[in-house]
């Protein structure tokens, strides 16, 4: 390699002293060197042209290193040592087959893997009461392209989406960004309120199994009264359906979606959260016109999703890995929500109540006064990572004293003494 670059010009060489960077082309490094560390105040041509600016939106940070930090309070990951790294490894060799390859390594266009298809149709689906052929289903980057795409198709300029207030803010950040017009609907200890507020809403997004990010379950009866809302009002639902099986008290409700005889329900989930969040595998179900609409839209983006990362999960579904995983996370989760519970009501019993009973988080609503951006600053110094709460209201941005304790991240043994220099935090700055 070395002689390559001396033939090429750019190294030297001295005898008996090895190979040096050419004096031409040192001088030309340097000079680009000096040229790169020149910045301009001024925006650039591309960035003058911007018509919008997420960025400038309302998210949930967390230090992207937060694995590094002994006590990760973050929602929506997970603790690695819970992975079934083997068992995924032979579903990738198997997807590395050579009848495997001859289906994935075609451009798919507009179509899934069949494979995955019929797994989520028969499997998954069927245990949230909702059975449909696979015209009904379509695979997407992860929910969040799901709840996106539904967006883009469904939004005009008059249109109004009701959305649960605190809510999931990248959902609601998606819909902003493609022209809808954002209702913030009130949530109690039940969820979703279902009223008059619902009467001018053209969409209806609501997260019923687990509401993010106060983790209540919708009952069955404002589930009813949700879809008969719909029908006199004429409005449609948008069901994401996050955490569905994460119960830890009582056996998991039908989703909304199963009891939706005039399809007026879009259901959106995921696998990212059952198997690692970097999958980004997710689904919506739909009627077929409209999953024919999205097909064609995801085309003009990205066409589909890695057609080997879906014939692997597809895999890892029909051998049974799947439920094995999910059934080891459940039982380390069931243990980790308990211990969590009970240390917020021990350490923050003045201010914090249990109000779920499944998830893979708590919601804190703090002492008056109390600043929950400040709150993880001063935590993350001691190493405890928390997502204060802000961003997850739209209006009430005074609402500052709430934050999220999520423990799908962080093993046991280290939760108590986590939530303990919490609580000690919030003394010092309140």
């Amino acid at each position: 390699m070395y002689e390559n670059l001396a033939v090429d010009g750019f190294l030297s060489v001295r005898e008996r002293s090895g190979y040096f960077i050419s004096a031409e082309h040192k001088s030309h490094l340097s000079d680009r060197s000096a040229i790169s560390t020149v910045k301009s105040t001024k925006a650039s041509a591309w960035a003058r042209k911007l018509s919008a600016r997420p960025s400038k939106q309302a998210y949930v940070d967390r230090p992207t290193n937060w694995q590094s930090y002994r006590y990760p309070f973050i929602y929506g990951q997970i603790d690695s040592n819970l992975l079934s790294l083997s068992e995924w490894r032979e579903c990738s060799k198997l997807a590395l087959s050579k009848s495997s390859i001859e289906d994935w390594t075609s451009d798919a266009i507009t179509e899934d893997d069949p494979e995955l298809a019929e797994q989520i149709c028969t499997r998954l689906l069927p245990r949230r009461g909702i059975f449909v052929s696979v015209d009904h289903l379509m695979i997407t980057i992860g929910a969040q392209n799901a709840l996106y795409l539904a967006g883009a198709l469904v939004t005009g300029d008059d249109t109004t989406i009701g959305f649960e207030e605190p809510g999931y803010c990248d959902a609601r950040n998606g819909f902003i960004s493609v022209g809808a017009k954002i209702k913030p609907l009130p949530v109690d200890e039940h969820g979703i309120k279902i009223d008059h507020a619902l009467d001018t809403c053209d969409i209806v997004y609501t997260t019923p199994s687990h509401h993010y990010p106060t983790n209540v379950t919708l009952p069955m009866e404002r589930r009813e009264a949700l879809l008969q809302r719909a029908d006199q009002s004429d409005f449609l639902i948008i069901e994401d359906d996050y955490e569905s099986e994460v119960n830890f008290v009582n056996q998991p409700l039908p989703a909304v979606k199963s009891m939706d005889v005039g399809e007026r329900v879009l259901y959106v989930s995921s696998l990212s959260k059952n198997l690692f969040p970097g999958l980004r595998i997710g689904y919506m179900v739909a009627p077929p016109d409209f999953i024919s609409e999205a097909r064609a839209l995801r085309r003009q983006m990205y066409r589909h999703p890695s057609t080997n990362v879906q014939r692997t999960v597809a895999l890892f579904i029909k051998l049974g890995y799947y439920d094995t995983m999910v059934k080891r996370l459940h039982s380390v989760y069931r243990e980790r929500w308990a211990v969590t519970g009970e240390a917020l009501e021990k350490y923050c019993g003045d201010y914090f109540s249990v109000k779920t009973f499944g998830g893979t988080s708590f919601w804190v609503t703090g002492p008056e006064g109390l600043d929950a951006r400040r709150l993880a600053r001063e935590a993350l110094k001691k190493g405890v990572v928390l997502e204060p709460g802000a961003p997850m209201f739209l209006n009430n941005r005074n609402r500052n004293n709430c934050f999220r304790v999520g423990f799908s991240s962080i093993p046991t043994s280290r939760i108590e003494k986590g939530i303990q220099i919490i609580a000690g935090t919030v003394g010092e700055i309140t």
